[in-house]
Parts: structure tokens; sequence; C-alpha cells
């Protein structure tokens, strides 16, 4: 696959996920932004002030990981940090979305843990890093959120939003999906009294989905 096909692909699925995120709710107007690594040195990210349920392949850019933007739209994300810091903290990840998904922005902003309650809880999410609200596009929020995605696939931003990160845009999305559903379910939980519940433990090790 050309280069050129490689990042038409990777926008073209991209676009995909940013639509159906707003319209599950998950982000508002021109908020949120999406990348997908190109190779080890480039990546993809949606421009600034792109809605996510409009975009085309004009509303992307090429950056590379020292932040140099390489093609495409001159003007990236002002969050163009926080996936650039994510790449550098993950090799492993091919996807970081950063997206505002209201349950858990509001728990973790409140201090209330987000219990994983069900098996695609455990299985997608696994473990949710929370890291303290810096400003938009700053340093402080792109390095502390970097440092949480070391050791967790999910991070929420506290009084922002969430970034995840995965090996593919079907599974990152699958994450941030099952983020805010444990969210939703743990607010639920709270209000019928309950504030113990959790996956089981002993069914976590070699968890596998079908």
């Amino acid at each position: 696959m050309s280069d050129a096909s490689r990042i038409a692909a990777l926008t073209a699925e991209l676009s995909e996920v940013g639509a159906d995120a707003v319209r599950r709710g998950l982000v508002l107007a021109s908020a949120g932004n999406l990348s997908a690594r190109i190779d080890d040195e480039r990546f993809v990210v949606t421009a600034a002030g792109t809605w996510l349920d409009r975009l085309t392949a004009d509303d992307y850019s090429v950056v590379h990981v020292d932040g140099t933007v390489l093609s495409g739209n001159p003007t990236p994300s002002s969050e163009w940090k926080l996936h650039q810091r994510a790449y550098t903290a993950r090799p492993d990840a091919a996807v970081t979305l950063h997206l505002h998904p209201q349950h858990a922005v509001v728990l973790a902003s409140l201090g209330i843990e987000i219990r994983l309650m069900t098996l695609d809880h455990a299985f997608y999410v696994g473990s949710i890093g929370i890291a303290p609200f810096y400003p938009n596009g700053s340093d402080e929020l792109a390095d502390t959120a970097a440092e949480q995605l070391r050791a967790h696939n999910c991070v929420i931003m506290q009084h922002h939003g969430c970034t995840v990160v995965g090996d593919s845009v079907e599974m990152t999305f699958r994450r941030a999906l099952n983020l805010e559903d444990a969210a939703k379910v743990t607010a639920l939980a709270l209000q019928l009294g309950d504030t113990d519940t959790r996956f089981p433990d002993e069914h976590l090790p070699g968890l596998s989905h079908a």
C-alpha cells in the first residue's frame, strides 16, 4: 500500500469513528480529536476546529513526532501534543482517541472511582488512569496524560475528557465506548446504593472475549 493510500485509509476510518462518537454523545461541536500512527516517525491527526461528524480528507494534518507539520492541513488540533506524547509513551499504540464522555468525566472530576462491572468493561478497558486538570493544549496536560498511559489504555483528564489508545481504530473506539459505559453503570450502581460491586478478580487472568 502506498503512503498516500495508507493515510487515506486511516483518515477514512477515523472519520467514521468521529461521526459515530458524535451520534453517541461522546463529544460535542468541535471538541475532541483523533489520530493514528502512520509509522514510527509520523502520525495523522484531526485539524484545529474540526467537527468530528463533518470530517473530510482536508481536515487532517500529518505531523512528525517532533511536532513538525509535514503535510495536509497546516493547523493540527491544539491537542496535538496529547497525541504526540501518547505515541512516545506507548510505542505499541497505533491509534489515540481524545473524546469528552460526560459520565466518565463527571465521576472522575468528583473523585468517584469508575468501577468495571461487566466482562466487556474488564476486557476492553482493563484499568483507568486519572490525570489532574491542566489547560487545553498545554505541555502539562499532555505529559500527565502520557504518564498515566504508560500503565493504562484509558486515562481521564479531570474536568476535560479522556484519552484512549489501542492497536487499531476499532479496538480503541471499543475501549472508549466501554469506558463511558462503565461510568454509566457505576452511576447507576451508586443510585441503587451499591458502592462495592466490581467484575470478579478471579476471572481476570487469561480473560478472553468471543
